[in-house]
């Protein structure tokens, strides 16, 4: 049946490709133009959702008086619901219909806005970004849809490309629009504009909805129970990672705690799937050599990528830059990302879908490579080229990795849909949380030890060492006239500059580390795609073409 109140009959190149997902009509050009503009519109709300509050963490954090540790877990709990929300929305939609799931998705997601205006305390704004999560997850599903309906069949594989990296756009973004926004008012203004694009998409899909689509019972009693196992496993795998290197690792027990029952939830929610006869996570697919591999690779470049996002500008902050002083910076982000989505799409082979990756991975490597220079005079300017090459390596990526993991999918049979969704989804936000947790933790213990070797050399009886204590003391003496407090402000100066040289030679540490992992990681997808050659693989792409082709030319022969 479908989501309208009469039924809709389906031409057979109509259908939808799986149940709960929109049919495939011929669109005059005008209809497909609108489709493109209303998904470029839903993913950047909803990608603009999570990054305005995470780019301005540490004014959320002034704002609603928090410490460190508690602002963290605003960025958790939007995580939280956001990777776990798969689970059952996919399901929801194939069950319930496509349109109420816009619908409720849509409201559900402008509700949480409007909430975002009125609830200031810190338990309510956590509240807040769990809504968010889960709105969120819906929006980037609708994207990928309307994306795609806007495309040709031919091209439809483009759209899901072109889907999956919008909402990645966000991030610099919203670090160039919020300096903006902050000017005009306080915070509010963040969430004003959030609004505004909630209704505005609101708006635009009721004004041009989807085709209708195809319902079936798909919900089982099991999967409540894989839900309620898998589910709050990943929410304390998430706390530990967003907290652990905030409170640090050993210095709370609750973290231990936690690990030990994330391990414990998820692998009992693995056992029962793994018994039943329609799992809502296949893990017998999901082990196969092919997918785990995808995962692998697809976990392992979204933890390289977090050197923009913890690496370039963590070192901008520590000499003194702010989102204000980097909007050129973030721009030149954003230029370089679309230019990779623009590449992964126009030079689309199906036969070679993994040399785009290897490529990636190569410019991550140039990229950080170039940045492990850093001193104290280190500015925005000197990130554009390599922060460029990340921008774009990133949607390259990304762009090719949802290709090969739908091309798999849809080989195996659409009931593997859920599993790939849910996974893929994990493997971008939780190694993105592992690559930031990881990173962090490593820059912390190298910050440590370059202090300590800085410091080593900080004698007194040392002529430099005594002016700059002197020329510290001068800086502070119009307001400080007694010559003792003179030399302890000039001694708590010269720490901090110590500090702060420690803390860019760890980051320093860490461009390196990542450039190292990098080539590993190229290294290792050079290893791939020889032994795919030397077993003679057919690309899961040609597959899927030469699949669907096949279906084709049996529904023309048994059409009348």
């Amino acid at each position: 049946m479908t989501d309208e109140a009469q039924p809709y009959v389906f031409k057979p190149h109509e259908r939808p490709t799986l149940p709960g997902s929109p049919a495939n009509p011929d669109h005059p050009s005008r209809r497909r133009i609108g489709y493109f503009a209303i998904a470029c519109l839903i993913g950047i709300t909803g990608g603009l959702g999570n990054a305005l509050v995470t780019v301005n963490l540490n004014f959320a954090q002034g704002t609603l008086g928090l410490n460190s540790n508690e602002s963290a877990w605003l960025t958790a709990a939007y995580f939280m619901t956001n990777v776990t929300a798969n689970l059952l929305l996919v399901k929801y939609r194939q069950q319930f219909g496509l349109q109420p799931f816009i619908r409720y998705i849509l409201a559900a997601y402008a509700l949480t806005t409007i909430m975002h205006l009125f609830l200031h305390g810190f338990w309510t704004s956590v509240a807040v970004r769990a809504m968010s999560g889960v709105a969120a997850s819906g929006l980037s599903t609708l994207t990928i849809l309307y994306m795609m309906q806007s495309m040709s069949a031919p091209k439809r594989l483009a759209g899901a490309m072109i889907g999956i990296s919008i909402p990645q756009l966000a991030t610099p973004l919203a670090r160039a629009l919020s300096p903006h926004l902050l000017e005009w008012g306080d915070w509010h203004m963040l969430y004003w504009f959030e609004m505004g694009l909630a209704f505005a998409s609101l708006a635009a899909v009721m004004a041009l909805p989807l085709p209708p689509s195809e319902r079936e019972k798909v919900f089982e009693p099991l999967d409540f129970l894989t839900f309620g196992l898998f589910a709050p496993g990943l929410c304390l795998l998430i706390a530990v990672l967003s907290e652990g290197r905030i409170e640090w690792w050993t210095e709370r027990a609750w973290i231990g705690y936690a690990l030990a029952g994330s391990v414990l939830l998820i692998s009992a929610a693995l056992l029962v799937e793994h018994h039943r006869a329609n799992p809502l996570i296949n893990t017998r697919w999901l082990g196969r050599r092919e997918i785990a591999r995808l995962m692998l690779v697809a976990a392992s470049v979204r933890i390289l990528l977090s050197e923009q996002a913890f690496g370039s500008v963590g070192l901008l902050n520590i000499v003194g830059m702010i989102n204000d002083q980097m909007i050129t910076l973030n721009l030149i982000v954003l230029a370089g990302s679309l230019a990779g989505l623009a590449t992964a799409v126009l030079t689309f082979r199906p036969d070679n879908v993994s040399r785009p990756i290897t490529i990636a991975v190569i410019l991550i490597a140039i990229g950080s490579f170039m940045d492990a220079d850093a001193t104290n005079l280190t500015r925005p300017a000197n990130f554009y080229f390599s922060q460029a090459l990340i921008g774009f390596a990133s949607l390259l990526f990304l762009a090719q990795a949802m290709v090969i993991g739908i091309a798999r999918t849809l080989l195996a049979g659409g009931k593997h849909f859920i599993s790939f969704v849910v996974l893929f989804s994990m493997s971008q936000s939780v190694g993105g949380l592992i690559g930031t947790s990881l990173l962090g933790t490593f820059q912390a213990v190298r910050e440590k030890y370059h202090s300590h070797e800085l410091v080593q050399h900080i004698v007194m009886t040392d002529p430099l060492v005594a002016a700059r204590i002197g020329a510290g003391g001068r800086t502070v003496s119009g307001v400080v006239g007694d010559p003792a407090l003179r030399g302890a402000e000039g001694a708590a100066i010269l720490a901090q500059q110590v500090a702060r040289e420690a803390n860019i030679l760890a980051f320093n540490d860490v461009f390196l580390l990542l450039g190292g992992l990098a080539v590993l990681t190229a290294l290792w997808g050079f290893a791939i795609r020889w032994s795919i050659r030397r077993r003679g693989e057919i690309s899961p792409v040609i597959l899927l073409q030469q699949k669907m082709m096949a279906q084709q030319a049996a529904q023309a022969s048994a059409s009348p």
